[in-house]
């Protein structure tokens, strides 16, 4: 992809007179996207805020997206924007690799009994199982593995190595990163008094439409019923979401977090960094669970909470402050203490020997 100046503008839907240049010497080409750091005279780059007008009159980039406050500075054309982030990464779209050309490679296996929509590309070592649905355009990276019965919607992009255990029902425009795995056991096992049985875990596991799921994922199958990953849920890498889980439409599942069985989570709730949530808890609507905390019971819809045990994010933070004068605090304690003792030493004559 290239872009040169009056492109940009129709791709962006401004005027010319709206960069601070309109003609560059040479002639504007961008190649790329990068960082104002890094960038080069054939890079596009974005800055939000007047506090960065150093960092872009010294990045050797060939435009940068400013807002329309920005300063006028030497150095990059300046491209002013409402919304310049918004519009880098409409940019940034167009740089993102193409898919591969539809096709089945030749050591790719797919069983007869494999339904494969329009333009659907198969990449080298995958094994497509029996009765499995592939829709159109989906691209299927290298040496991924799709059980029986799987049915993958349209327009969808698994990475290499990726898992789609039998059963599993992937929606439409899916993306699925390197290493996941979808649909494998829940973690079910009961004590009969000698040893732990396996519990058959004979659920599916339901995406819908619109979900990104990061590298070395886990998503469990049901014990019955489903595990559900609603639409346009976006989970980080090495997250585990365990059987019979509900996670709602618009949730962010941030790297290293778990959602033990059969917990649900509202429409739009944040769980940050390394969160556990226990079992059968319900995260509400909007709730914003912060990073590391240990979620042991239900959390309001819209609410911030933050520790372990989870609790309100204000309380938890006054308790943080409190904790941090505690040293202080003892020596003070121990301070007081010894002016007691120095006290009741010289009080001891004026009281008389002690009664029996």
């Amino acid at each position: 992809m290239v872009f040169d100046l009056p492109g940009l503008a129709a791709h962006l839907d401004i005027t010319l007179p709206e960069a601070d240049s309109a003609i560059s010497t040479p002639p504007l080409k961008i190649l790329g996207v990068n960082t104002l750091e890094l960038a080069a005279a054939t890079d596009l780059c974005f800055a939000e805020h007047s506090g960065q007008a150093d960092q872009v009159a010294a990045s050797g980039a060939g435009a940068v997206l400013v807002s329309e406050q920005f300063p006028a500075i030497a150095g990059p054309m300046l491209i002013r924007l409402p919304e310049p982030r918004k519009s880098f990464f409409s940019i940034a779209e167009c740089f993102v690799a193409a898919a591969a050309p539809p096709g089945v490679h030749a050591s790719a296996q797919v069983d007869a009994t494999a339904r494969l929509d329009s333009d659907v590309a198969i990449g080298a070592c995958s094994v497509i199982d029996a009765n499995v649905h592939i829709g159109a355009r989906c691209v299927i990276g290298t040496g991924c593995w799709l059980g029986p019965g799987v049915r993958i919607d349209d327009d969808c992009r698994l990475e290499a190595n990726v898992m789609i255990h039998a059963g599993s029902l992937i929606g439409a425009r899916c993306v699925i990163h390197s290493g996941a795995v979808i649909g494998s056991d829940g973690f079910g096992f009961l004590w009969d008094g000698q040893r732990h049985r396996k519990v058959p875990q004979l659920g599916r596991v339901v995406i819908e439409d619109d979900v990104d799921i990061g590298c070395n994922c886990c998503v469990d199958r049901a014990t019955l019923g489903e595990t559900r990953i609603r639409r346009g849920v976006r989970i980080d890498n090495l997250v585990q979401v365990a059987h019979n889980t509900d996670i709602g439409e618009h949730a962010i599942l941030i790297s290293q977090s778990g959602v033990a069985g059969s917990s649900t989570l509202g429409t739009g709730a944040v769980i940050a960094g390394q969160v556990a949530v226990s079992d059968h808890v319900k995260v509400g609507a909007g709730a914003r669970v912060g990073g590391q905390s240990g979620v042991t019971k239900d959390v309001p819809a819209g609410a911030a909470v933050f520790g372990t045990p989870a609790r309100p994010m204000k309380d938890t933070l006054r308790e943080l402050a409190a904790l941090s004068q505690l040293p202080e605090l003892l020596k003070h304690v121990k301070r007081q203490q010894r002016e007691i003792d120095a006290l009741q030493e010289r009080l001891r004559p004026l009281t008389g020997p002690e009664s029996g």
